[in-house]
């Protein structure tokens, strides 16, 4: 027998074994169902647990989730994309015994990061094997941020493999799980032995060019997916095809547009990354237990909404002990993002600040307006790079000069492609600006002290998710205007991060998978 004890709180130095033996007298072993850190009482940071206690002689043992295989008989389902969504697809349907075929127009990991490290020590960019595209997906190095608001069943799934595949056993019970870019890198290489061990074809630098369909439409009006052409002349028949490919593909936008894929806008966010130093974000939360070993770096998710204009502020993705990283996917633009690696040892914490883009007040019915205006952003801020004298760098500017808006210089960033001054305070409206700064005295008020000198902005956060959406049924996940395409994860505007991709890709397989059930049954009737 086991029970689940909820809401244990335990100081820094207690012991958690010490408050089971009194909570769960003569208990025979547990299992950590949850562990967070609550520091909203800054004097008094503590740990909160939810414990499932076995008694009478029992083992905790970890469930293993597996899956039956089901009979097919069809082309291989091909997927799009290598990131979360087309692996965990590929990665479930290659448990219930589909085949797939795993197309990714960048390189493997290996080849990946040496093609980033010229990006970002030369400025030397690949276009289709950068920190946007490749083995892993753009969360390949955005610290492997496990954290996510969706509720889902699959969540344990996505944890269990990710921690079979060599990911720290704590990312399923932390509440804020991370991997970490430098050990993720060498998670995603064994999943990848794993998926080929299942039948998975994985091809590399092989970038689908064309989706072709089959006639004008059935009598419902629906087109069907025929087959898919890749850059190479490779013409490769498929019945469905799971397109996963990220929300910086914009050829493919344009493609999907041309043959008539309904497609709709989407509201999005833009903004500036900001970094402090790690000490001092840690001081501001934990105060006088800052320098405790249990607590690690600090992170903080803080939140701002402007009732009389409907937008909002907030801190997104945010890398305690990180490197702020340029991370463009095509020539003409400069793009940021943040990272971790494991043990979170830089002396910098980063997080984007955004401010929403309502895609209706701002673009109207141009399907496209948001990716237009990301794309102005980009290249407005690398002829601000230029102005300056840079190549390669981000452009930075000081927060209090940002505020004060002038010129001024910059101090030590994290970013292992440098920075040069520049005006971010003119990237933006004056809409944008106010709603910018309105936020940020809110979050100083909240995190006294987060407006510092030691703050340093940097530009542009224009990735924090797709400006459009590849509309879908709602039961079946295919697309509303032709059959056998599933549009998936974040590139189709359902997604937000690794985990949400993820439990996206398999809530697709497993819609392959109930109707490959039902087709099997009617001809066996």
């Amino acid at each position: 027998m086991s029970r689940t004890l909820r809401n244990i709180k335990l100081g820094l130095d207690d012991s958690l074994e010490d408050q089971l033996s009194w909570m769960a007298p003569g208990y025979s072993d547990f299992r950590v169902v949850r562990q967070s850190v609550d520091a909203r009482t800054r004097h008094n940071p503590h740990f909160v647990y939810s414990v499932e206690v076995f008694e009478g002689g029992e083992k905790a043992v970890r469930p293993h989730i597996t899956f039956p295989k089901v009979p097919f008989n069809g082309r291989p389902v091909v997927i799009v994309g290598a990131g979360p969504a087309g692996l965990f697809a590929a990665l479930r349907l290659g448990e219930r015994g589909i085949p797939c075929i795993l197309l990714e127009q960048g390189g493997d990991t290996a080849k990946r990061v040496m093609a980033i490290g010229r990006y970002w020590r030369y400025g030397e960019l690949d276009p289709s094997s950068n920190v946007g595209f490749g083995e892993g997906g753009a969360g390949l190095f955005s610290d492997g941020k496990l954290i996510t608001r969706i509720k889902s069943d699959h969540i344990p799934y996505v944890m269990q493999r990710l921690v079979q595949f060599g990911a720290p056993a704590e990312i399923e019970f932390q509440s804020n799980p991370h991997v970490g870019s430098d050990r993720i890198r060498r998670v995603i290489p064994k999943m990848r032995e794993h998926l080929k061990s299942l039948g998975v074809d994985i091809r590399f630098g092989a970038k689908v060019a064309e989706i072709l369909t089959h006639g004008q439409g059935d009598a419902s009006g629906l087109k069907s997916v025929a087959s898919v052409k890749l850059e190479s002349g490779e013409l490769i028949p498929c019945e469905r095809l799971i397109l996963a490919c990220g929300h910086s593909s914009e050829d493919m936008f344009k493609h999907l547009n041309d043959i008539g894929v309904h497609m709709e806008g989407k509201s999005f966010a833009v903004g500036l990354r900001i970094e402090h130093p790690q000490t001092y974000i840690n001081s501001i939360q934990y105060r006088a237990a800052a320098d405790h070993p249990k607590l690690g770096a600090a992170n903080y998710k803080l939140a701002y909404h402007d009732k009389k204009e409907d937008a909002g502020v907030w801190s997104f993705c945010m890398c305690p002990g990180g490197y702020v990283l340029s991370c463009a996917t095509s020539e003409g633009g400069v793009v940021s993002n943040g990272m971790s690696n494991f043990n979170r040892g830089s002396r910098f914490a980063n997080a984007a600040i955004v401010v929403s883009v309502d895609h209706q007040k701002s673009f109207g019915d141009d399907l496209f307006g948001g990716l237009k205006y990301r794309r102005e952003l980009e290249a407005t801020a690398l002829k601000q790079v230029h102005s300056a004298g840079g190549t390669k760098q981000l452009p930075a500017q000081r927060l209090v000069d940002f505020l004060d808006q002038k010129a001024g210089p910059v101090g030590d960033t994290s970013s292992p492609s440098g920075v040069v001054p520049a005006r971010l305070d003119q990237l933006f409206g004056n809409d944008f600006r106010k709603l910018f700064i309105d936020g940020l005295k809110k979050f100083d008020r909240e995190m006294k002290g987060f407006i510092s000198e030691e703050a340093l902005l940097h530009g542009v956060e224009s990735r924090t998710s797709c400006p459009l959406r590849i509309t879908r049924d709602a039961v079946s996940y295919q697309s509303l205007s032709h059959s056998g395409l599933y549009p998936a994860g974040e590139g189709a505007g359902y997604a937000g991060g690794i985990t949400s991709a993820a439990c996206d890709g398999i809530k697709i397989a497993e819609a392959i998978v109930a109707e490959v059930t039902r087709t099997e049954a009617q001809q066996l009737a």
